[in-house]
């Protein structure tokens, strides 16, 4: 069973930095391809970033690319989400994901998709002010 807990969220201004958290208290944490989405307010859930099981190749979103950086630590059960640069467009709410599916960039089961995801954690407030 995965159960996904994110932390980091918080209040910080335009051009700062914050690092999310997800931490899995499952015992299979490294057989899933980990994601990061977010939610604005009146928006769809937006994909950011997504890394294999191994942590060796990761994905992102244009918006984000040269700004976030994900990564993970398998010994530990958690996938990190660095965030750089922050703009006040990256105000949401985000959250991790759990894949089965090995990491894909296109096509029906595209890790950039919501709906190749099978675990959600409950999300954490990101605010980036002007």
């Amino acid at each position: 069973q995965v159960q996904l807990v994110e932390s980091g969220g918080g209040l910080v201004q335009a051009g700062g930095s914050l690092r999310l958290s997800c931490a899995d208290s499952g015992r299979t944490f490294s057989s899933y391809t980990m994601g990061w989405f977010r939610q604005a307010p009146g928006k769809d859930r937006e994909f950011v970033a997504a890394i294999t099981r191994s942590g060796g190749s990761t994905y992102y979103a244009d918006s984000v690319k040269g700004r976030f950086t994900i990564s993970r630590d398998n010994a530990k059960n958690t996938v990190y989400l660095q965030m750089n640069s922050l703009k006040p467009e990256d105000t949401a709410v985000y959250y991790c994901a759990a894949s089965p599916r090995p990491l894909t960039y296109n096509g029906r089961y595209s890790s950039a998709l919501p709906t190749s995801y099978d675990y959600w954690g409950q999300g954490t407030q990101v605010t980036v002010s002007s």
